[in-house]
Formats: structure tokens, sequence, C-alpha cells
């Protein structure tokens, strides 16, 4: 049975709903302790202090915003208490929205809402409701001392809740610089841009997540398994795959349609134009040779005379 990590209510207008907040991931990340290499001993992170290295108790720490290098404001926790938000119970819906107008940037962490004893009719009005209207509920809720901002969609019969960032907290692209966004005057070609759209059409499919793995967490654990029994262990080799250059884009399109469609390159290809052009080379250096062989053998022959 799953635990709920929060319990509350969705409010909007006159109507609450009581519901239980579950994540919707379980994390599989692969976590190690440090240890000190010569005998395995743990090893253990001490608060101290940078001007004599003695260790500082909990009680004696404060909190300090760097306004400057090395200049800090500090805060006690009682002033931090006074500014907390309000720990209410409560998932205040702000607006409704179309799910196409949210960048999924905005997107955090995801979560369920399950309906609280005794809610359960108004929890699927709810889901009913948002499912015909096709409506993301935006909304703002408190967890963990903190203000959130969250989408609630229904799917599957059940209401998905996602903690979104702020607009102050999403990067613009226009922010990132000239350094980040490319700037290549060149035109694309017509061409380019059809092969390009013909290699995407040809890896289209429908998305099924179970398809893609953590392959580096299956390989860690692997390799921790095989060390855990004493096996060797074998380094795997892998080449990163280089950058396409620009004057290369169009090989590398036609080899990768190639490839998907299962096909040979075609002659008309850039692969194809280099693979006439060393064959015709090759055949140039033959006759070469030949002729070169066949006059060598008549000066021979006069000299004999």
């Amino acid at each position: 049975m799953p635990r709920a990590i929060w319990s509350g209510s969705i409010s909007f207008g006159l109507l609450n709903v009581p519901v239980k907040l579950y994540s919707a991931v379980s994390r599989k990340n692969v976590s190690f302790r440090e240890l000190r290499e010569s005998d395995g001993s743990r090893i253990r992170h001490k608060r101290v202090a940078e001007a004599d290295g003695k260790e500082v108790p909990y009680e004696d720490i404060v909190k300090g915003y760097e306004i400057s290098p090395e200049q800090y404001v500090v805060v006690t926790r009682d002033e931090l208490e006074e500014i907390d938000p309000k720990r209410t119970r409560a998932i205040e819906i702000q607006d409704f929205v179309d799910l196409d107008d949210i960048d999924p940037i905005y997107f955090d962490h995801p979560y369920y809402l399950g309906p609280d004893k005794g809610a359960e009719k108004a929890y699927s009005l709810l889901v009913k409701a948002m499912g015909d209207a096709k409506k993301v509920a935006i909304a703002r809720f408190v967890l963990r001392n903190r203000e959130n901002l969250a989408a609630i969609r229904p799917a599957e019969g059940v209401l998905t809740m996602a903690t979104m960032r702020f607009a102050d907290e999403v990067v613009a692209p226009d922010e990132l610089g000239e350094d980040v966004i490319p700037q290549d005057g060149r035109k694309l070609e017509k061409r380019e841009i059809d092969m390009a759209k013909q290699l995407i059409d040809s890896l289209t499919s429908d998305f099924d997540p179970g398809k893609y793995r953590d392959e580096y967490r299956e390989e860690l654990l692997a390799l921790i398994d095989r060390k855990a029994q004493g096996k060797a262990v074998v380094e795997p080799v892998s080449e990163e795959p280089k950058p396409t250059k620009a004057p290369d884009l169009m090989a590398a399109l036609e080899e990768s349609l190639a490839n998907v469609r299962g096909e040979p390159l075609a002659a008309g290809g850039d692969g194809g134009t280099k693979t006439k052009k060393r064959s015709t080379s090759s055949k140039s250096r033959s006759r070469s040779k030949t002729s070169q062989s066949k006059s060598r053998s008549r000066s021979k022959a006069k000299a004999g005379k």
C-alpha cells in the first residue's frame, strides 16, 4: 500500500475535496557511501568553522545570505518562522487552462492525488468534470514549508499533479547569449530540410516508455554484482559520437535514412559518389601500371634486336 506524504483538500469556489498526495515516481538512483580506501571505514562529515577548524554544534549555527564575497546578512530561525508560508491544508485552484498553453519546461515533480475517506464522490465528480472540459487546474499549496505552484489534470481516472517552476526561475532562450544560440547566417537548403523531415518521419512511432531503459544504472548494478561475487571486472569500450560537420549534413542524412529503411545507400548520394571516385581512381592506377609494364616490355624487345 503506497504511503501518502501529505493530506489536505482541493479547494475552488465553495467546493472542498479531501485528498491525499502520493509520489508518482520511485527513484532508482544507485547511491554510494564514502569509505576510507585502506580499511573501508565510513567517512563522516562534520560541521566545522572555517576560521579555526573547530566543530560547531547545530544549535550554534545560523543562516546567512551572501550579498557580496564574504559579506553575509544573518537571518535567525525566529525570523524565518515569521515569514514561513501558512501551513494550510488546502490546494487552492487559481485558474483552469489548456494543457497546450503550458510549456513542459515549467513542470517539476509529479504526484498523484487520491480521494481521502468519504470524499470518493466529490473526487470522481472533479475528475469527470475536468476530463470533459479538457482543462488543467493551476493551483497553489504548501509542502515542506515551501509554497508551490502546481498543475492538476485527470489521467486514467485519477488526478495527477505536477509541481511547477515559477516564471522567474525559468531561463528564457534569449538570455543564453550568442555563445549558446546558433548565429550561423548560412541558409538551409530545401533539400536538406526535406531530407531531415523524412528522417524524422521514418523514426516516428507511438511513445512507449517501457522501451527506454537506464542502461548506465543497469551496467553499474551488474558491475557491483560481479565485484560482490568476486568476478573479474570487464571494462566496456565505447566511442563517443562525433558532431556532424555542416558540409557532411546531406551525406549523414542520406546514410541515416538508408539505415532506418534497411536500404543500401543510393549511388547518387555522397557516399556513392565517394565510392565511385575511389573505384575510378583505382582503375586509372591499374591502367597506368599496365601501360608502364607494356612500354618496358617493348623497350627490352627492341634492345634485344
